[in-house]
């Protein structure tokens, strides 16, 4: 039966943890509110471009003079796959959860034949992929020391995908991302973001009934837009895995929180019972002794 001594140090250090957990509690709450503000706000827009892209699209996608990154390079052998975690853990299953959808699709592609590239954005996500796949591995972004996620970071990942693609690096693009749908609930989703995905849509209509016509013409809009398509998606992305982790977070430190509370309370108790074993055994020693004088 451990001593009393090492009981109270035990207590004391639950304590200590469940103070952490509790705070880090707070400190996540207080940063979900924005963040899922903001993967919301964003996503109107990413889901408009998408809208105006397939309309201008609608009518391309036989068109040999229609952009690369609508049509693709015309093979289907090498494959980009980004994978958008968290740099830090103590978030529950939510790293595990992206990690696991992206090792289902990598294998897929494998089994198919196809060569897979792997663009870590987020260090959690190398960490659950570098045993399998280290070689597919071609660089991992980190935004450990970046307080909130702006365009810019995405715009940076955007054009090194670019820059891969119009290198002949790759042929395809998949991102994998949670998507934000509550606190309790965040959803792994894949989303193809080179060549572009298009819905068949009809002819572009106003509200008035008109019919759009574009200047320039949708190849040289759609030059323009679909560069920077690729930065809103991977942008929004990583908004909802924002919005994601600190769901994911608060979640698992209120459940950490409520853990270290009912380990305290047994160590009470069970401390308790040591002490009044020990008052009996002296007591019964005080009593033999007595009797045997």
């Amino acid at each position: 039966m451990p001593s009393l001594k090492s009981l109270r140090n035990r207590i004391g250090s639950v304590k200590s943890i469940r103070k952490i957990t509790k705070a880090m509690q707070m400190v996540a709450a207080a940063n979900l509110r924005r963040a899922q503000e903001a993967a919301i706000a964003a996503r109107p827009y990413a889901e408009k471009m998408n809208a105006v892209i397939a309309n201008l699209a609608s009518g391309m996608k036989d068109n040999p003079s229609a952009p690369a990154l609508l049509i693709g390079t015309g093979h289907d052998d090498v494959h980009l796959v980004i994978v958008a975690t968290a740099d830090r853990g103590l978030c529950g299953a939510f790293n595990t959860n992206i990690a696991r959808l992206a090792k289902v699709h990598i294998d897929s592609l494998v089994r198919d034949g196809k060569t897979v590239k792997i663009l870590c954005v987020g260090r959690k996500g190398r960490e659950q992929l570098k045993r399998l796949y280290g070689p597919m591995i071609l660089e991992t972004i980190e935004h450990t020391q970046i307080k909130r996620i702006a365009f810019t970071h995405a715009a940076a990942i955007g054009r090194l995908v670019l820059d891969k693609f119009n290198a002949g690096e790759f042929d395809v693009a998949t991102i994998v991302y949670s998507k934000f749908r509550s606190v309790m609930t965040q959803v792994p989703t894949k989303q193809q973001l080179i060549p572009a995905p298009i819905q068949p849509t009809g002819p572009t209509i106003g509200p008035l009934g008109n019919v759009y016509e574009y200047e320039p013409d949708e190849s040289a809009i759609l030059a323009d837009l679909l560069p920077r398509n690729v930065s809103v998606q991977i942008f929004g992305a990583l908004l909802e895995n924002v919005a994601g982790e600190f769901g994911a977070k608060m979640t698992a430190m209120d459940s950490a929180t409520r853990n270290a509370g009912d380990v305290i309370d047994r160590l009470t108790l069970l401390m308790n019972r040591t002490r009044q074993a020990m008052i009996t055994k002296e007591l019964i020693e005080i009593i033999s002794g007595a009797e045997a004088l």
